[in-house]
């Protein structure tokens, strides 16, 4: 098979698919004919296993030696949809504010954008991942499907907590959106002369 089919059929591009194919799923679980708690806990333990699939993915492309371009050009892809998709889901529910989603949608359209022009003109590292990024990706990874779930778990309000968490998401999400056009500035500046 040749190097440019076979990166589409490894393991962890794989399982990068399988974040994309999760969407239609778990929006799908909130139109099946089952009691709300049930859906609940459904979609939140698919958003759970599915996203955790983004450090395996990333873990057994370098245990397998199988990392590739397109792998790593899928893997935020597939990261953004699911976050995105599990957002507006959220925001039909009322479990979250339309403009905590358009923050945090908004900010990754600008940022991939930002990104790529960076790479085409040869300064991504000006815009690498830092740790505002991560702090950022953190807070809504657990306040998704902490939103999802909607419930008590040992006693916790998982919707007060989710709320909490993606404001704070939110914050963190502008915060590092200014860190990373600062970031780029000098050499927008550059451009632009």
């Amino acid at each position: 098979m040749p190097q440019s089919r076979t990166m589409f059929f490894t393991i962890p591009t794989l399982m990068t698919w399988t974040r994309i194919v999760a969407i239609p799923l778990i929006v799908g679980v909130f139109y099946a004919p089952i009691d709300p708690a049930t859906r609940n806990l459904i979609a939140t333990l698919m958003f759970v296993v599915f996203a955790a699939t983004d450090w395996l993915d990333g873990f057994l492309a370098r245990k397998l030696n199988q990392a590739s371009a397109f792998g790593a050009f899928l893997d935020p892809v597939a990261d953004k949809f699911l976050v995105c998709a599990s957002l507006l889901v959220l925001v039909h529910l009322g479990r979250t504010d339309v403009f905590v989603a358009l923050i945090i949608i908004g900010r990754e359209i600008a940022i991939s954008a930002l990104r790529e022009w960076m790479a085409q003109i040869g300064a991504s590292k000006s815009v690498a991942v830092h740790m505002i990024g991560k702090l950022k990706t953190t807070a809504q990874m657990v306040a998704i499907p902490f939103l999802l779930y909607d419930g008590r778990v040992f006693g916790i309000d998982t919707g007060l907590w989710g709320m909490v968490l993606i404001w704070v998401a939110a914050v963190l999400t502008v915060w590092s959106m200014v860190y990373y056009l600062r970031k780029a500035l000098p050499e927008i500046r550059a451009r632009v002369k």
